[in-house]
Parts: C-alpha cells; structure tokens; sequence
C-alpha cells in the first residue's frame, strides 16, 4: 500500500465567515473526527488538494495527515465542491485505528476485456454494472483498487460479487447479508439481447391495448 501524506494547518477560527475568508486566501476548511481525540478544524492548500483530487488513492487510501507536524492516519469520508467551479468547498477527514476494522469504498479496475473470447466477438456489450465496491478490513490490509481479471470472460457470462478475487484481509460486507446481495459485476450479452430486453416492457402493453379496445366495443 502506498503512502500519500496531505499537509495541514489547525485553525482556531469557526463559521462560516472565517471559511469565505479561507476560501479567498486559496486554502480549505476541512474537520478531523473520530478516534479518542475531540474534531479538529484544520485548513489545506487548495492548489495541492486538487491536484490530489485528481487520483483514486485520494478517495480510497489512508492518507497520513501532517497538522503542524503531527501525523494522523485518516481516511477521506467528505467533500464538498462547486456546483460549477473548479473549487473544493469543504472536506471531512475520519481518524484511522490501527486495530479497528473500517470499511471504505474501492475502485475496480477492470483488466484484459479486450483479450476475453467475449472481448473478440461481434455484437457482444461488456458492461460494468459496478465500478467500486464497499470493502471491511483492518487499516493495513486496505488496497487501493480491487483487480477484475477478465482474460476469460464469455459471451452470456456474468461476475459476480463473490467472484471477485479479494486480497488478503479483506471482505465484502454486502456478502454477508444474502445471496441476493450478490450483484453482478460485469455482464458480457449480445447487443440484439440488450435491445430486445429494453423493448420488452413496450410490447407487453400491445396485447393489453388491444384487448382494453376489444372489450370497449
């Protein structure tokens, strides 16, 4: 797991004045919670921030959080942005335990679908149903992404949640409440399949309407 440290200023100085005034200087209020320690105000370089917020790792990794040089593990739980700017508004960071277990959402990262028999056939729709999962684990055995092998994906073929290969540590809570939490993942159908599925519900109306016009006479 790789290791991303975000820096970091407490700030004394609530409300929503002193965020306007943040927000001008090109910094950032964010919040610190959880853990045994009370929530800390901080403020971060908004240059810096948004060109983390660019990676997936921002959003899925724990991040080590310098404040005035003190680091704390936390993870990434709020952000607010500009309906229209590019502007983050607000972040809400969440201490990380050690020996708690947490749950976090992780990218999928889809590989080798060009490669699969269902990749290579004509007419064949590979869809990603899901593009990231809700994962429990301890702090260290959380991954940044989640790898979905799809070398041998055949046509008619469906991946499920439980298909998925998980690293070490590392659970679905989804799984645990059934099996029809178990959602697919990727579906590879022919085209002419994805149509006739959507045309379905049009054409079940058609014998309807004409025996509503039969019995009107």
């Amino acid at each position: 797991m790789s290791e991303h440290t975000l820096q970091a200023t407490g700030r004394n100085v609530a409300g929503k004045g002193a965020s306007r005034r943040l927000r001008r200087s090109a910094a950032i209020p964010a919040i610190v919670y959880g853990g045994k320690s009370a929530p800390q105000p901080i403020q971060l370089e908004h240059e810096k921030i948004w060109q983390a917020s660019q990676h997936e790792w921002f959003y899925s990794s724990i991040l080590n959080l310098d404040i005035d040089g003190k680091v704390e593990q936390v993870l990434l739980r709020d952000m607010q942005r500009h309906p229209y700017k590019q502007l983050i508004l607000h972040l809400d960071f969440q201490r990380v335990d050690a020996s708690q277990t947490l749950r976090a959402r992780v990218p999928l990262h889809f590989l080798n679908q060009e490669k699969s028999p269902a990749g290579k056939t004509s007419g064949v729709v590979i869809t990603h149903e899901l593009t990231e999962v809700e994962v429990s684990c301890l702090p260290k055995d959380l991954p940044e992404a989640i790898e979905v092998d799809l070398a041998d994906l055949a046509v008619g073929a469906v991946v499920h949640l439980s298909d998925l290969k998980l690293p070490a540590g590392v659970e679905l809570p989804a799984l645990k409440l059934g099996k029809e939490h178990d959602v697919a993942v990727v579906i590879a159908k022919h085209a002419k399949e994805e149509v006739a599925d959507e045309a379905t519900p049009a054409a079940a109306d058609v014998p309807a309407t004409k025996a509503a016009k039969k019995d009107d006479k």
